[in-house]
Order: C-alpha cells, then sequence, then structure tokens
C-alpha cells in the first residue's frame, strides 16, 4: 500500500483514511474533500513563480550555403564558402538590437540537422545565454587581472608556442584543439588579432574551410558536426570571437548528462597530430 504523502487536514478524505468505510471510495482515489491546504500553497503567495515562463520573440534565419546541392560544408568550394561566410556576417549585423546573436550549422541527422542541404541557422536573441555571459565575465576578469590582458590571445600565443594542440595557422587565424576538448577531434578556429564581434571581422573563413576539410580527410568524408559561432554581446568588451567545431563521434552518457562533466575519450594533443598530417602539401 502507498502511504498518503500529503494527507488532507479534516472532512471526508480524513476519515477515509482511518476512519468511516463511507469515505473508503474517495480516499482509495486520492481525492481530496478537504478545505486544509496540504502543499502550504497559501503560505507561498507572495514568493516568485516557480515555474515562469515568457514569450519567445527574436528572430530565426536560415541561411542556404550554396545553390548546389550539398550536404556539408567541407563539400563547398573556395568561393562558396567565401561567400557564405561573409552571408553570416551580413546577416547578423542585419540584427543590431538583438542583445545576442547565436549562428550554429549543424550536418547530419545525428547533429541535429533537419534539412539536407547544407544551410546555417542565426538565432537573434533578446538575451544574453548563461553559458555566453560566463565567457565574457572570464574574459573580463583576466584583462583587470593582467592589465588589460586578452585571456584567449594569450592562450592562442602559448598554443603557437607550444604548437602540441595547434593543427594550422595563417595570416588570419589558428586552428586548434582546444585544451580539455569536451569531446573527440573538437576544434576552434581563433582570430589571430583580437576583435570582440564576428559580424565585425572579415578574417577566419579560410581557416574554417581548413578544419572541414581535414575533418573530411581524416574520416573518409564529412562527419557530422556541430559548428557554432560564439561573438560578443551587444555593446560588451573586452571579448574574442572564435568558431568552435564538435564533431559527433561519440554519445554523451549518463555520468556527462548526470555531472556535466564530459569524457573525452581521445586527447585534443593525439587529435591535433592526426589532423596535421591530414593538411594538404
Amino acid at each position: 500500500m502507498v502511504p498518503n504523502l500529503y494527507p488532507a487536514l479534516g472532512g471526508e478524505a480524513a476519515e477515509g483514511a482511518g476512519g468511516p468505510a463511507g469515505a473508503a471510495g474517495s480516499a482509495e482515489a486520492g481525492a481530496f474533500a478537504s478545505s486544509g491546504d496540504p502543499l502550504l500553497a497559501s503560505r507561498r503567495a507572495g514568493e516568485p513563480d516557480l515555474f515562469s515562463s515568457r514569450p519567445a520573440t527574436g528572430a530565426h534565419e536560415v541561411v542556404i550555403h550554396s545553390p548546389r546541392h550539398v550536404t556539408a560544408m567541407a563539400e563547398l568550394d573556395d568561393a562558396e564558402l567565401e561567400a557564405a561566410v561573409a552571408t553570416w556576417r551580413e546577416r547578423m549585423r542585419a540584427h543590431p538590437d538583438a542583445s545576442y546573436q547565436q549562428l550554429i550549422v549543424n550536418e547530419g541527422g545525428g547533429a541535429g540537422a533537419s534539412l539536407e542541404h547544407s544551410h546555417a541557422q542565426l538565432y537573434a536573441l533578446p538575451f544574453v545565454p548563461a553559458e555566453v555571459a560566463r565567457e565574457r565575465e572570464r574574459a573580463g576578469a583576466y584583462a583587470e587581472r593582467t592589465a588589460g590582458s586578452g585571456l584567449l590571445s594569450d592562450v592562442l600565443v602559448e598554443e603557437v608556442r607550444r604548437r602540441e594542440r595547434l593543427v594550422a595557422i595563417d595570416e588570419e587565424a589558428a586552428l586548434i584543439c582546444p585544451w580539455a576538448s569536451r569531446s573527440p577531434f573538437e576544434l576552434r578556429v581563433v582570430p589571430r588579432r583580437e576583435t570582440a564581434s564576428f559580424e565585425d571581422d572579415t578574417a577566419g573563413a579560410a581557416m574554417i574551410r581548413t578544419a572541414m576539410r581535414v575533418l573530411a580527410e581524416r574520416f573518409g568524408g564529412p562527419p557530422e558536426l556541430n559548428l557554432w559561432v560564439r561573438t560578443a554581446p551587444r555593446g560588451a568588451e573586452p571579448f574574442h570571437w572564435h568558431v568552435d567545431i564538435a564533431p559527433r563521434l561519440t554519445i554523451k552518457a549518463g555520468f556527462e548528462l548526470a555531472t556535466a562533466i564530459d569524457i573525452n575519450i581521445y586527447p585534443p594533443e593525439r587529435a591535433a597530430a592526426d589532423l596535421k598530417e591530414c593538411l594538404p602539401g
């Protein structure tokens, strides 16, 4: 018998729980016939709503990468990829009043893509997501502690010096497997010149193309993946935009979901070494 965890404070339901048989039917059905307040809801009337919500606002756009039918960015030629990234920036500049703009690319059903044709999605949001706000706070705290140094700029200098996780570098940007990568073969495109907003810069398209092509070479074809642009929230300084690329090679299991701690079975140093071998000679 399952105990009644919220007994009524009087009336027929109380009698049914241990009183006259006439109320037994109501008790067995789990009904309450009482003016009591078993959950003390009335005492919470002045407290915040535990289940608050608000209408969805903002904007959502889909950016088609090519008139040709291609299913992955790795299949775009140089001119198509350059035009695609330029269009990302153009559409982001079209929403200057958004608190934050999130541009993403999902490739493959396992990465959440609902369309086969290669495309990006842009979300113009009226708020700053918590993860983005935390990154901005870390960048600001680092700048204060180091008399104005950029966190990601300093990380990039050290990655280039060590070369353990550096995959490629050109005049505009570098491609690295980040320290403590969350998943195998995770990549990050970092511009060499610190710029807060992705949409206000022109660098990085060539390195995004390199990232897509070395992944396709390493895995014998474009893997399912997610790409996202991390740009500055509106009016935020300091910040250093970057592009993250996460191939979908593993599945988050119970430990990762329960703890928000990621387990990466393939060290980023090894991934970088593998990808460097896939660079064109």
